[in-house]
């Protein structure tokens, strides 16, 4: 009797220990689904993205929820990756060393690739090109860029536009924001702020009266693309399929129209790895040329 007892204690021991074995299981099982491959992120299933709160309509704040061009496109490729993103602010100047440092997965401001922040970061694709602004104010007399020297210009500190006025000898005033350059103007502090012309371009219009307008526009040579840390090589590759399903889906154009209306793309422009087909965005003949 007793050695039939103690023969269904370790019955039931082992089917205990099977039991759990197999929920182990399961449970790694469900594990592995929910996070995907592993792309070296921070927090498995999280893509934490370091972006501005002050660049429409690239990247902002809206309603306490980050937006723009660039935060609605990534939170696509999140989308594809089985990711959910997850938003932080900061400011230009830090974003790269941030990302390369570990503080974000993935950096995402209009970031335009230059063989100097390649140094610091690796980068996905390119998925937009940019244009280089001229905003002043209509008592300034300042209409091209040619007419900047010898004036107070201010940039974004470590944006493309910082290294455009220190290549053109413009001894520019930096800060750490758009609002912050927006503000130079108004107050009279300086002459000129060089932009990215489309969020000069917003930022001009939301003034109202014409207290800040953009002058011209100059296009960039190089496109736009999101930072990745240097030695995160499979996000980077992720992020790039990803990138090419939204623009072969269809999201790219669309927010494309969304965000800039009208906004005609350069023929020499293509998205992503440049091998997927895409429909071009509507263009307005009434869209601004660039300057």
């Amino acid at each position: 009797m007793r050695a039939f007892s103690a023969f269904r204690r370790l019955a039931a021991l082992g089917t205990a220990v099977t039991l759990a074995v197999a929920l182990a299981a399961c449970g790694s099982d469900d594990k592995t689904d929910a996070s995907g491959p592993d792309l070296g992120l921070i927090q498995s299933g999280t893509l934490r993205i370091g972006t501005l709160t002050d660049a429409p309509p690239n990247v902002y704040l809206k309603d306490g929820k980050f937006t723009g061009f660039d935060n609605d496109l990534i939170t696509a490729v999140a989308a594809k990756l089985n990711l959910k993103p997850e938003f932080v602010g900061t400011d230009f100047s830090a974003l790269l060393s941030q990302v390369n440092g570990g503080q974000f997965d993935l950096g995402s401001s209009s970031i335009t690739i230059t063989e100097a922040r390649k140094k610091t970061v690796a980068f996905s694709n390119g998925y937009d090109f940019g244009y280089l602004g001229l905003n002043t104010t209509k008592t300034s007399g300042i209409s091209k860029f040619d007419q900047l020297g010898g004036k107070r210009v201010v940039v974004v500190q470590g944006t493309v536009q910082d290294d455009y006025a220190t290549q053109k000898s413009l001894d520019p005033v930096r800060v750490p924001n758009y609002n912050a350059a927006v503000g130079q103007l108004k107050a009279g502090t300086a002459d000129a702020w060089i932009s990215p012309a489309e969020i000069g371009e917003k930022m001009a219009k939301e003034q109202g009266g014409g207290v800040v307008i953009l002058a011209a526009k100059e296009l960039s040579s190089a496109p736009t693309a999101f930072a990745v840390a240097k030695s995160n090589d499979k996000l980077r590759e992720a992020v790039n399929k990803a990138l090419d399903e939204v623009i072969a889906d269809g999201t790219w154009t669309k927010l494309v129209e969304q965000y800039y209306p009208g906004r005609p793309v350069p023929e020499t422009f293509k998205p992503g790895s440049g091998s997927v087909k895409f429909t071009a965005p509507k263009a307005s003949s009434s869209a601004p040329a660039a300057g």
